[in-house]
């Protein structure tokens, strides 16, 4: 979340800035402004209420000393009045207070001045490429009927437990996705992330302060009865064990993994892109997340990067980063890196992994700090990445390693899976 005192040191900046967002609605800004000058000229207006009333219960006692207790007593009935503007006032400041804070929630982090300008996924900058395509026969199956033909994933019985959209996964398949979890874990704890087994559900305050809402409330799962929300991603209760904390120096930074399913209506979604894995509503994740000193958070975003990006190469899957554009970022996000690999069959690319800073957007929010080496309490930097998204890492991996014998699994992933084949 913005701040009014920042908003209102660099109005100019901010509403450039959302620009480069296409923001819908840049007369918020302007609106904030007014709303917070109405809010400061009442505060003052009660600041020398309450010291007129501060003086005025001074002089009763002064009064009350001297045997004076007529003169006392109007003072006192000149303090009931007081106190009683004050808390007309204190009424009207609560409100603006309030529709200050509300205002505030509906304005998106600023794109960091690396961010390019663009409207969709199309104005997205390829940033660099890699690992090789592989040349597949003209027999070669998408990943929704290699998964029926080698029984791995079961759709329609998914169906029947939950609806469309929730995968069944069985035998080989079960296995080979415990796999990738356990190996995307093993490779983000040596990398000196402490792992976490976080709650699927979260309560409003936790939501609101990762900026899944009020931003993202119609995609996630709301269980009213209890007012709690089904996880759309790790991130949103792992970064939360921090909320309300100064953290220490000495505990800088924080590196967190956590593998979770998530859930996510996908309202809206259809056509060729939700086949099969492509997207679904519930899959598996692991993310990585940091919380860093300001300073140095751009330095650590392009350690993440290059994490993801060393992680995609065990794999053997090809693939591309690109810097989102301001018009395809994450409400929450100063600057994200996209990583899709390449379906040979499909012969597109799928998104598997977003690494984003999100500077004090979420910690303030959640009021993360740390101590300065001033002494000064000031809010930490979150970044965080998926490390990876499964069912597209799974789609790619099925397409683009099936042959005559079989669908071969990556070096590094057979260790786990505890066989280089899957067979028919």
């Amino acid at each position: 979340m913005l701040s009014i005192s920042f908003i209102r040191q660099q109005p100019e900046l901010v509403k450039e800035r959302l620009t480069v967002r296409n923001f819908s609605n840049p007369g918020l800004v302007d609106e904030l402004l007014s709303l917070d000058d109405k809010l400061r000229k009442i505060k003052f207006t009660t600041e020398n209420i309450q010291a007129s009333i501060n003086a005025a219960s001074k002089e009763i006692g002064m009064l009350m000393a001297k045997g004076e207790k007529e003169a006392a007593e109007a003072k006192k009935e000149e303090v009931a009045a007081l106190k009683n503007e004050m808390a007309q006032h204190q009424s009207a400041l609560e409100e603006l207070e309030s529709a200050v804070q509300k205002q505030l929630l509906l304005l998106p982090n600023l794109p960091h001045a690396s961010v390019p300008k663009g409207k969709s996924a199309e104005d997205n900058e390829v940033v660099r490429t890699g690992g090789k395509t592989p040349e597949l026969g003209a027999d070669a199956k998408p990943h929704w009927d290699l998964i029926k033909e080698y029984q791995l994933i079961d759709f329609e019985t998914g169906a029947k437990l939950a609806g469309s959209g929730f995968p069944l996964y069985k035998g080989r398949g079960a296995k080979l996705q415990r796999s990738l979890i356990q190996y995307f874990l093993d490779y983000n704890t040596a990398a000196g992330y402490t792992e976490y087994m976080p709650p699927l559900m979260v309560n409003e305050a936790t939501a609101y302060g990762t900026g899944q809402l009020p931003d993202k409330e119609g995609q996630m799962y709301h269980i009213t009865a209890d007012g709690l929300y089904l996880i759309p991603t790790a991130e949103v209760p792992v970064t939360n064990v921090y909320s309300n904390e100064i953290v220490k120096d000495s505990d800088l930074p924080v590196k967190m993994t956590a593998y979770t399913p998530c859930f996510r209506r996908e309202a809206g979604s259809f056509g060729s892109d939700v086949r099969g894995l492509n997207r679904v509503h519930q899959f598996d994740k692991v993310e990585i997340i940091q919380l860093v000193r300001p300073e140095g958070s751009y330095d650590v975003l392009n350690e993440m990067v290059a994490h993801v990006e060393q992680l995609l190469q065990s794999l053997d899957l090809p693939y591309r980063i690109l810097r989102l554009c301001g018009g395809d970022m994450g409400f929450t996000s100063a600057l994200t890196y996209d990583f899709e690999v390449y379906s040979a069959a499909q012969q597109k690319w799928l998104e598997v992994s977003s690494v984003s800073n999100f500077e004090t957007f979420q910690t303030n929010r959640m009021k993360i700090r740390y101590k300065d080496d001033n002494g000064k309490t000031q809010l930490l930097h979150s970044l965080n990445g998926s490390s990876l998204a499964l069912p597209r890492i799974m789609a790619a991996l099925l397409e683009n390693n099936q042959n005559e014998q079989g669908i071969r699994i990556p070096k590094a992933l057979a260790a786990y899976f505890g066989s280089e084949i899957i067979t028919k």
